[in-house]
């Protein structure tokens, strides 16, 4: 029963379909095109219409900054430690490595600290260092930095080795000044700095015989023109 009350209502539908379709001059196909068409329009118009109401999340694209061409300002290179030469009264002389912005109390440490005789007073503990300089400790009676001068911080060119008593130190004295002393010329002053910084500082004038090229008679000659 219920069937047979349905069968007359589907084929009324179908019926006024078809007339719809005859009215717009149009195949079923081309009929079918366009409900898709509709429907899809529809569709899009709900989107929008969820976009467009208060609150809906908006997605972004991310913005893009271009990296700046040309005028790229880059920070200042230094060196990534100092290599320091400790030498005079300390414990342990020798080359130390410490990290920039160091000072010259920093390296007397890393060299065992002071020794009891060494003239401190001479000294600026507080000078920040340089790479590749010179630290010497100055002991009793040895001359001190000239005023101005970096304060223990002296470089073996730089001179300034000659004592009250007319000798010069072995610790102290620049190439030139070793030129004056009888039998050394340049090439043997040279010697005698290089031996210098390899064994830190001379602890007694009789090292000089350690000196590649002077012998007994030039230390002779020698010896009573030099201390330590």
């Amino acid at each position: 029963m219920a069937g047979s009350e349905r069968s007359p209502d589907l084929a009324g539908s179908r019926a006024r379909l078809r007339g719809a379709v005859a009215r717009l001059g149009c195949s079923p196909a081309e009929a079918l095109a366009l409900a898709v068409l509709a429907g899809g329009a529809v569709a899009a118009l709900g989107l929008l219409w969820l976009l467009a109401r208060p609150g809906a999340a908006v997605v972004q694209a991310p913005q893009v900054t271009d990296a700046p061409t040309g005028g790229v300002t880059s920070a200042p290179s230094g060196p990534s430690e100092l290599l320091i030469h400790v030498a005079g009264q300390v414990v342990t002389p020798g080359v130390y490595r410490l990290p920039p912005g160091s000072r010259v109390a920093d390296a007397l440490g890393l060299a065992g600290g002071p020794l009891p005789d060494a003239a401190l007073e001479s000294v600026n503990l507080a000078r920040a260092l340089v790479d590749g300089e010179q630290v010497l400790v100055p002991g009793p009676g040895q001359p001190a930095p000239a005023p101005g001068a970096t304060g223990g911080g002296t470089d073996p060119e730089s001179g300034g080795g000659r004592r009250a008593d007319g000798t010069l130190d072995l610790n102290l004295a620049s190439a030139e000044e070793f030129e004056e002393l009888p039998g050394v010329g340049p090439v043997l002053a040279q010697r005698i700095l290089e031996h210098r910084t390899a064994i830190g500082r001379f602890t007694s004038v009789g090292e000089l015989r350690d000196v590649t090229g002077i012998g007994e008679k030039t230390f002779q000659a020698l010896s009573a023109e030099v201390s330590v």
